[in-house]
């Protein structure tokens, strides 16, 4: 991690950011991620926009941005038994991962969450990620709940409905 810098970055910076996010989606593609990553660069720079004045996005900086992790503090409609603190999104450039951004961006992301009163993190991972599942647990991070889809057949009666 020679000459990386960890920091929060210029709203100035929210289109460069939001092409680094484009490239995490497009990557989750492979994945099976329903995600448009073209179509949701306009909502991303707004959030990312909103992530950087309320302090809850760092990046990983070598000269250029190299990283990113967007991160909050969970909000929802039931009580809990614990604030949770999610990370919403971690990235860094192929060419930089296994050297040490990632984990230096999580550990900084779970301490900023932590002043925040989180005391628990979660984040999501696509289930064929073996590369991010294994990274996540290295990191100390556990299965909590586990998300099942399938595709909504075009015959939505079974043959004991007729």
């Amino acid at each position: 991690m020679d000459g990386i810098t960890i920091e929060t970055p210029a709203t100035e910076e929210s289109d460069r950011l939001a092409a680094l996010w484009v490239r995490l989606a497009e990557g989750q593609e492979s994945y099976g991620s329903h995600l448009e990553p073209e179509g949701n660069r306009q909502q991303i720079r707004e959030s990312i926009v909103r992530h950087i004045v309320s302090n809850t996005l760092l990046v990983a900086r070598q000269d250029d941005i190299v990283g990113f992790v967007m991160f909050t503090v969970e909000s929802g409609g039931y009580d809990q038994r614990v604030t949770r603190g999610v990370v919403e999104n971690l990235y860094v450039e192929p060419a930089l991962r296994n050297e040490g951004v990632g984990k230096a961006l999580l550990e900084r992301a779970e301490t900023r969450l932590a002043e925040l009163g989180a005391d628990r993190v979660a984040l999501e991972v696509m289930a064929d990620n073996e590369n991010a599942q294994r990274f996540y647990h290295e990191q100390g991070y556990d299965p909590h709940r586990v998300e099942l889809e399938k595709p909504v057949e075009s015959d939505t009666h079974s043959k004991g409905d007729e």
